[in-house]
């Protein structure tokens, strides 16, 4: 019987956070142009994102997109035009689904740990989830420790702005009816990346 080797992590989030206000321009532009690549090539082409330059500009439109092109048409039409946090909340998702890392810290770190009653994060926690994961993920031991602390400050820093953190005390969100409906409607449900008990979340009357 062959052992399983786990596909690498990609871990090229190491600017950006969560780009929740970002996100509203790519989905607008999603929604007039028809399709991501003519978004992206709008983005660098009006350096929409307020880059100093255009090298960044264009590093900045591919990581939003890349981010974005995991949301469906219905979730990025809600990211345009979504009331309150629900726009940070499926950015937070599209983080997830594009980095397994992030994902998988989500569901055993950080949601994982709420259920249990931990009441906070820190970076203690980042340090003990990289070394599980670098007993089967062998690319992580070639990473250089800035990288990795860019890495954290970053995951971190995106937490925060989907209102997942506070002074590093996890935060149970509320989840809106329509982000929950989003969610449920994969399979596994992608509520498992916030702190939340899912018989909590509300659904549509």
């Amino acid at each position: 019987m062959h052992e399983t080797i786990p596909q690498p992590y990609r871990l090229s989030f190491l600017v950006g956070g969560l780009f929740a206000e970002e996100s509203r321009v790519a989905a607008r532009l999603h929604g007039e142009l028809g399709d991501w690549a003519a978004a992206r090539r709008a983005l660098d082409e009006g350096n929409l994102l307020h880059a100093r330059t255009h090298a960044t500009a264009v590093r900045l439109a591919r990581e939003l997109i890349q981010r974005m092109a995991t949301l469906s048409d219905e979730e990025t039409a809600h990211v345009a035009t979504a009331p309150g946090p629900d726009h940070r909340h499926l950015m937070w998702v599209a983080f997830c689904r594009r980095y397994a890392f992030v994902g998988e810290f989500a569901q055993e770190v950080l949601r994982d740990g709420f259920l249990l009653g931990a009441p906070a994060l820190g970076a203690e926690d980042f340090e003990r989830f990289w070394a599980a994961k670098a007993l089967w993920h062998h690319e992580l031991d070639a990473v250089k420790p800035s990288t990795r602390s860019k890495l954290r400050v970053n995951l971190f820093l995106a937490m925060r702005q989907a209102e997942l953190l506070d002074d590093g005390r996890i935060l149970s969100p509320l989840l809106s009816c329509e982000v929950a409906s989003f969610l449920r409607a994969r399979t596994p449900s992608d509520l498992r990346f916030f702190p939340v008990e899912d018989a909590l979340v509300g659904s549509p009357a």
